[in-house]
């Protein structure tokens, strides 16, 4: 029988931090031991010092790292944004797609469907893709590219539910026409829906959320609220899918922590009325991760893909008035969600690990540091910087800086 790898160090628990150790066998979190007990004997020690052990990162909603972009469709750019989110400590991924046409969207669910097969060795692993556009209303599309923006149709829509094995989530905006039976053709194969890109009243969230839609994607961008709607209809105000992702509870939601979307105080509301099981934090992050500033990038496919920005920390149109994308990975989002907020580490790291496992439907091997689940770990030091980071108890080999 192999040895144990025995990690030391403060352990990160879905309510607390801990100081002791974790012994992994096969891949696999076999025991939590107190801080005095001695090792099994021939065990490979892993010492944090007076560091952290942190669950595996995952990222439901990522583009791209290190110059590439999912949905360039290649290999590189698959194995380079992989690795790169490595380095930030992330180890499970739904690759996310963009708008972009027909051909390409199924180019890039059949490279996740292969690189869920078959790993990158030392990248984050693919979960599955979060389909995300072409299904966008054309008001809401951000910085998306606006020519492929189209309703969902059943004979395209059919082709890209062949992959629903490999589905991790799929976004549609509810106020399109064929939304809902986009939405119930994913519920039958079982795919969670999300919501995004979209000015829904709160009367067609009702809806969405009937037909089964559970997720609400970057909460506070891309998404309608009153003042919006209003434009439409003077009286009675009525909300859109900011007040409706608050009012359900049904659904959870997302948000992207890099200190340049959202101000703490948006941070702390959507923290205080979701709650930390149903607000997962994500990256959003485009090819521009690690990658020089004050430099033009593209989001989405490098044939046919929108032109933006890296400025001052973030993606930006090229002329600077509106956001397009984070350029950061998730430690960053990590530190700025605690630095803004002042909630303890624990709780900030169990939205970048435990919740968003829960949305995918995998927390039952993926998400925390408990006993039977996969040895999905990050090496942080004390002022979180990743340090070392292993999946199912191998260390992959990560350049930090």
């Amino acid at each position: 029988m192999p040895a144990p790898l025995v990690f030391r160090g403060q352990i990160v628990l879905p309510d607390s931090i801990v100081r002791g150790a974790l012994v992994v066998r096969d891949g696999r979190i076999a025991e939590r031991l107190d801080e005095a007990a001695a090792p099994p004997t021939g065990a490979t020690i892993v010492d944090a010092g007076d560091g952290y052990l942190a669950p595996g990162f995952v990222d439901l909603h990522v583009h791209g790292g290190a110059g590439g972009d999912f949905m360039d469709g290649t290999d590189e750019s698959f194995q380079l944004a992989l690795k790169s989110h490595a380095r930030h400590g992330t180890t499970r991924m739904a690759i996310t797609t963009t708008v972009a046409r027909h051909d390409q969207i199924l180019a890039t669910l059949a490279l996740a469907r292969k690189y869920r097969a078959a790993p990158e060795p030392n990248g984050a692993r693919v979960m599955g893709a979060h389909f995300y556009g072409p299904y966008f209303r054309k008001e809401a599309r951000g910085a998306h590219p606006g020519a492929e923006i189209r309703p969902p149709v059943e004979r395209e829509y059919a082709q890209y539910l062949e992959y629903a094995d490999d589905l991790v989530t799929a976004t549609v905006a509810p106020e399109l026409p064929g939304a809902k039976e986009f939405a119930l053709a994913c519920r039958q194969k079982g795919v969670r829906t999300n919501v995004g890109h979209s000015w829904a009243t709160s009367a067609q969230m009702t809806e969405a959320v009937a037909w089964g839609v559970r997720h609400v994607d970057h909460l506070f961008c891309a998404m309608s609220d009153k003042s919006k709607l209003r434009q439409f209809q003077m009286y009675p105000m009525q909300g859109g899918v900011l007040e409706a992702t608050l009012y359900y509870d049904e659904l959870t939601t997302e948000v992207i922590a890099d200190g340049k979307h959202l101000d703490a105080g948006l941070l702390q509301l959507a923290l205080k009325i979701k709650g930390p099981d149903r607000l997962a934090l994500v990256t959003d992050c485009s090819r521009a991760l690690d990658m020089p500033d004050g430099r033009d990038y593209l989001i989405g496919p490098s044939d046919g893909g929108e032109p933006f920005t890296k400025h001052d920390g973030v993606g930006m149109l090229p002329d600077l008035s509106a956001l397009a994308s984070s350029v950061e990975g998730m430690d960053h989002m990590i530190r700025t969600f605690r630095q803004l907020t002042g909630r303890p580490l624990w709780e900030v790291m169990r939205m970048a690990s435990l919740t968003p496992a829960r949305i995918a439907g995998r927390d039952g091997e993926l998400g925390s540091l408990e006993r039977g689940k996969r040895a999905d770990v990050v090496v942080l030091d004390r002022d979180l910087a990743v340090r070392r980071v292993f999946v199912d108890g191998a260390e992959l080999q990560i350049r930090t800086t």
